[in-house]
């Protein structure tokens, strides 16, 4: 009686770990340094170009700067504010996990300039005094209606010389800016994003 060829050997399966990936800090006193992105649906950190680009507008040295990032996520852009000088960097997420990696970052980098915040980044926004902020980052999720509110409330506690950073699926023009009293000062697509600097509109002689 013949038996039946015994079955191919088969590797048993492992759970797959959670990806990870990193981003840089591009300048400053921190340079080089390795962030850490965690594998979450809709993280979107800004890219290194996007982030070298924005740097440039913005003129490298942030020496004294107070920044906001509504938004945080990764804190790519608040870290590189910090690492650029920025005198206060606030890093506002929403979420538990997130949270948690932004304060372990700041405690191993030292940071002593950067606060993470968990919170409404919205709220947070409102809350602030009005022009009491050199720089805001908002990078809302894609998918979520927050950006016209997140703008309003951006032009509002933003300083007459400070600027608005905002990262979006579509390009924002002067027109629609037109009600919050911003305009575009640089505009960049890259990929799926629009990133755009914005900054309080110049009154023109009549």
């Amino acid at each position: 009686m013949k038996k039946d060829p015994p079955a191919p050997y088969r590797k048993p399966v492992r759970p797959r770990a959670v990806q990870t990936h990193e981003v840089r800090i591009i300048g400053g006193r921190f340079k080089r340094t390795k962030l850490p992105v965690a594998d979450k649906p809709g993280l979107r950190p800004t890219p290194d170009r996007v982030r070298e680009t924005l740097f440039n507008w913005l003129g490298q040295d942030l020496t004294g700067w107070r920044c906001l990032d509504a938004f945080a996520g990764t804190g790519a852009l608040g870290f590189e504010s910090a690492s650029r000088g920025a005198s206060e960097v606030r890093l506002v997420e929403s979420d538990a996990a997130l949270v948690a990696q932004l304060k372990r970052i700041q405690a191993q980098l030292k940071m002593d300039a950067v606060l993470v915040l968990r919170g409404d980044g919205l709220a947070m926004l409102r809350q602030a005094a009005p022009g009491s902020l050199d720089l805001v980052f908002l990078d809302p999720p894609f998918d979520s209606d927050l950006f016209d509110a997140a703008v309003q409330a951006a032009a509002q506690a933003v300083a007459e010389q400070g600027f608005v950073y905002l990262e979006a699926p579509t390009p924002w023009t002067d027109e629609r800016l037109q009600s919050t009293g911003l305009q575009v000062y640089r505009h960049l697509k890259a990929g799926a994003v629009h990133a755009h600097l914005l900054q309080r509109c110049v009154a023109t002689a009549a």
